[in-house]
């Protein structure tokens, strides 16, 4: 029997998940491919009356704001979809859906636009693009906060911390809140207060069908439970509610060991967190 050490396992165990999640985006990448590859040219009088359809701004390849609108936080993912939909409002959503539905094209669905995967831009689709819904309201009294899903972690901590509360939310001020929360959302008040699709309360979501839902854990709970990590096609988010927490002075640094004093370190960790090593 080969005994293997702490060190080799984590070594092992990185490496594989780290290939796992590389093959997975991979084979995502090329199912969107070959889905936008089979797009039909869009029919120009459709989208003039889609564009007159709704509240927000819809964008061209051949509109002046194009090119700007259609980058995203990584400029890996160098994509030209066929039709940006700037949403003002949830019925905007609803007719992109259903636009894009009809016209046979990918959807994505762009907040703040730091997708790792790229989710937020396509080739030759229709971009609901929700940055522009940016509404926040704070019941300091209740200790609730409900953001629309354009909002980046910025716009919502520096909301209420006016009252002196927040939730759990990334440490980058300029992701989004939603893509954040929806993929569970690490955060440095985590560890006293769970992580960000923890501390929501409930979510506005509209449907593939186009019908705007209430999901929370007394209303659509199998639809509150799915959105909160479960993938990405159920509808689109487009307000969140939140609890909130009193913070006030936070203390947060950095601590950091050269690599030959990691096994000395380790023990220290388990033991601060109350982890046996047994």
């Amino acid at each position: 029997m080969v005994l293997t050490t702490r060190r080799q396992f984590v070594q092992q165990t990185t490496l594989a998940a780290a290939a796992l999640c590389y093959s997975q985006i991979k084979a995502l990448g090329a199912a969107f491919a070959a889905r936008e590859q089979s797009a039909a040219p869009l029919d120009a009088a459709a989208v003039r009356k889609f564009a007159s359809e709704i509240t927000g701004h819809v964008a061209t390849p051949d509109a002046s704001d194009y090119e700007s609108l259609r980058l995203v936080e990584n400029r890996a993912y160098d994509r030209h979809p066929a039709l940006i939909v700037r949403c003002a409002r949830a019925s905007d959503v609803a007719r992109a859906l259903d636009f894009g539905q009809k016209q046979n094209l990918p959807l994505a669905v762009r907040a703040g636009g730091h997708s790792a995967a790229g989710f937020g831009v396509c080739d030759g689709g229709v971009v609901i693009d929700l940055s522009g819904m940016k509404r926040i309201e704070v019941d300091a009294g209740k200790r609730v906060a409900r953001a629309e899903a354009g909002c980046l972690g910025g716009d919502l901590n520096k909301a209420t911390q006016h009252f002196g509360l927040a939730t759990t939310l990334g440490a980058c001020p300029t992701v989004g809140i939603a893509g954040l929360t929806l993929g569970g959302g690490e955060g440095v008040l985590m560890p006293k207060y769970g992580a960000a699709c923890d501390n929501l309360l409930s979510a506005r979501v509209v449907t593939v069908d186009g019908r705007e839902v209430e999901a929370s854990q007394d209303a659509n709970a199998d639809l509150f439970w799915a959105i909160r990590g479960g993938g990405g096609n159920f509808g689109v988010v487009t307000a969140l509610e939140y609890s909130l927490h009193p913070v006030s002075e936070v203390l947060t640094g950095a601590l950091m060991y050269p690599p030959g004093r990691i096994p000395e370190m380790l023990p220290a960790c388990a033991k601060f967190y109350g982890v046996s090593t047994r």
